[in-house]
């Protein structure tokens, strides 16, 4: 599962208030459904209509569900500890590194004064650059400085070889959230282009520019970053593994980008003596370097000084701040701004974040709940391995290996079990710029300084305070940090029934990314790498592509349809975990009994817990933005597209033929 709240003080601590449980919870609340829809026409509107009724977007939101009253509570949680820290700072160095970088980013007096004289020595480097040797070199000190520009770049693991380091470059060059963005001619994102053109201007207009220059300054930038558009691989491409699998020695890559001379940006970029690296789209580097060589290199200095701007805007004055916000709002429909509190936070978060999450697990995290977890894992993995050995369509061969890749699993629940301690960050309560950049610049030291190194496989890809889960296919393992693991997801007093139609969907969801149609490829080792005969991986394509046909049919906003290869993941992951969850919730107590609980039986609440856990409100703007980027489908189709599969589901509501989701029963797909 994959990424990104704010109300006023007030609110915020009322939301606080109605999100603790009472001393009996209706963990299945009636009053949130609408019991005027059947739940065999809009499973998601009978489970959540009057939630959804009931509780508009905040101002200073994009969405407003489950997942987003986690996440304000995690925020409020964060906001506490770091209130707390930034008056213990002499209690030790973690307290004065995240209560200290607080303080800093709280003091918009002293930011406000500022202005943007923190990026004056950045802009005026870039008014030196000269030729394109000098471009790459700032284009390498800003990446350093945490801002890709023209591509992106990363230390991970070889997805062949997942015990090995190995650098990784990837497109980028973009502001916008996707190619769509530049290159499709339709009114939403025509209007999305004139609204960043006006941004653009403006925020050039901010540094001094006139009207003029600004205009041309905007015009060159747009014109720059469409081109790197045309060159960038689409979406759905991009989640072929093999179609992303491209290893270079350096000699080689250097030929096919002769702008670009690898052999000396690599040390300058912190890799001395590296031969080898993998590229993931070759030929956006193919683009990006004949671009570069028919760039005038004013318009170079223009590009790059735009994207220094950009970076930066975050945290520097009022001004900066509220246009960077005009952006978002063009792209996503947020009316108000986050509070300043509850950005920072996330800041500190994505910067300190297991410096912070360990005030976090020490303050909100209860050990019960990882020892509940533990269980719960083992019972989702020995359904899961169940369904296998059931499967009709794959042969005891490619069943033995999928088997042996399941109990191969790595689990990681709660929090890191070795902490990162930032050594070598520096945070002063007078610098909140210098802050950020000190983060920045160690994180990317950090990932440079893998290589050669072993592969540290207890490394987290998430925060412990994050509401999400992940599964990692190179190291073949499933992530649950302390966030999510709260009411709707899980409560250690509620019954199973809501616990495994929750966190134990959650659980399966993971699990089942280890055999969708990306996760499926990479083997028990986590290396890529085909173990199915080919009658196999044709019964699983055949099945898949029922999904994506599924998926398809969804319309958005009337005429917006769901991208059901772009989804395929994701998809198969939100049917295999919900069934393998619903069968090992089947195996409890509970789940072998009839009693009604608040009115419902057992299997009713498994599956309305199920659905309340997806109950979201989100603007017009934000949902087309997500259609086109989000590998995720919308919550309403999460909800209902694996319930309309599964027979127990319409055992559980009577759902009779002539219900809107009705599917005849030689029609449900089943793939795990």
């Amino acid at each position: 599962m994959q990424s990104k709240f704010r109300f006023a003080l007030a609110v915020s601590a009322a939301l606080l208030m109605a999100l603790t449980p009472p001393d009996r919870i209706k963990f299945i609340d009636p009053a949130n459904m609408d019991t005027s829809v059947k739940p065999g026409d809009n499973f998601y509107l009978y489970a959540n209509g009057n939630w959804l009724k009931n509780n508009p977007i905040p101002a200073s939101k994009t969405r407003w569900g489950s997942f987003d009253e986690l996440r304000e509570k995690s925020s409020l949680s964060l906001r506490q500890l770091l209130e707390d820290a930034s008056k213990q700072t002499g209690k030790g160095r973690m307290y004065q590194l995240v209560g200290d970088y607080y303080a800093s980013a709280m003091d918009s007096l002293a930011i406000e004064k500022k202005g943007y004289e923190p990026v004056k020595a950045d802009l005026a480097r870039i008014a030196k650059v000269k030729d394109i040797p000098t471009a790459m070199d700032e284009i390498i000190y800003q990446m350093q400085q945490g801002n890709p520009v023209l591509f992106q770049f990363f230390v991970g693991q070889d997805d062949k070889n997942p015990d090995k380091y190995l650098p990784q470059f990837f497109q980028g060059g973009t502001t916008l959230p996707d190619r769509d963005y530049y290159l499709q001619n339709t009114p939403r994102f025509q209007t999305v282009r004139k609204e960043y053109a006006g941004h653009l201007k403006r925020m050039f207009t901010l540094i001094g520019q006139t009207p003029q220059q600004a205009d041309d300054d905007a015009r060159t930038v747009l014109k720059l970053e469409t081109a790197l558009a045309r060159g960038q691989m689409p979406r759905v491409d991009l989640r072929d593994p093999y179609k992303t699998y491209n290893k270079f020695t350096v000699a080689e890559f250097s030929k096919t980008t002769p702008k670009l001379k690898w052999a000396t940006l690599l040390p300058k970029m912190g890799m001395k003596g590296q031969d080898t690296l993998l590229v993931m789209t070759p030929a956006f580097f193919r683009s990006a370097d004949s671009l570069l060589a028919a760039t005038p290199i004013e318009n170079i200095r223009t590009y790059l000084r735009w994207h220094t701007l950009h970076n930066a805007a975050p945290y520097l004055s009022h001004a900066f701040v509220q246009e960077n916000f005009k952006l978002q709002q063009a792209l996503t429909g947020q009316k108000e701004i986050t509070p300043r509190w509850q950005r920072m936070s996330t800041l500190i978060d994505e910067q300190l974040g297991e410096q912070l999450g360990q005030l976090y697990v020490a303050s909100y995290f209860k050990p019960e709940a990882r020892q509940r977890m533990v269980k719960l894992v083992d019972n989702l993995q020995t359904s899961f391995e169940s369904h296998i050995n059931g499967l009709d369509w794959m042969s005891p061969e490619t069943k033995q290996k999928a088997l042996i890749k399941l109990k191969a699993f790595k689990r990681k629940i709660g929090y890191p079990e070795k902490w990162k301690t930032y050594e070598g960050v520096v945070i002063r309560k007078n610098d909140f710029y210098g802050n950020v950049k000190s983060g920045s610049k160690w994180a990317y030291q950090d990932m440079v300084g893998r290589l050669g190194k072993p592969v540290d496989k207890m490394e987290w890809g998430m925060t412990p305070p994050t509401v999400n889960a992940y599964y990692n296919p190179v190291n073949n393992e499933i992530a649950f940090p302390a966030g999510i693991l709260q009411f709707p997801f899980f409560d250690a007093e509620a019954d199973d029934a809501v616990n495994y139609g929750g966190i134990g969907a959650v659980i399966g969801h993971e699990i089942t990314h280890g055999f969708d149609d990306q996760g499926r490829q990479y083997d028990a080792d986590g290396s890529l790498r085909d173990w199915w005969n080919k009658t196999d991986a044709d019964a699983f394509k055949q099945r898949a592509d029922q999904v994506v046909a599924q998926y398809t049919g969804y319309k958005v906003l009337d005429t917006i349809a769901v991208n059901g290869q772009l989804t395929l993941g994701e998809n198969l992951a939100d049917l295999g975990g919900l069934t393998i969850a619903y069968d090992a919730f089947k195996l409890t107590q509970q789940g072998k009994s009839g009693e009604k609980i608040d009115g419902f039986t057992p299997d009713q609440r498994f599956f309305l817990s199920w659905a309340q856990v997806w109950r979201t409100n989100i603007t017009p703007e934000r949902q087309a933005q997500l259609i086109l980027i989000d590998p995720h489908s919308p919550g309403m189709h999460r909800c209902n597209g694996p319930v309309s599969n599964m027979t127990a589901f319409y055992r559980a509501f009577n759902v009779q033929p002539g219900g809107k989701m009705y599917k005849p029963e030689n029609e449900r797909i089943e793939v795990w």
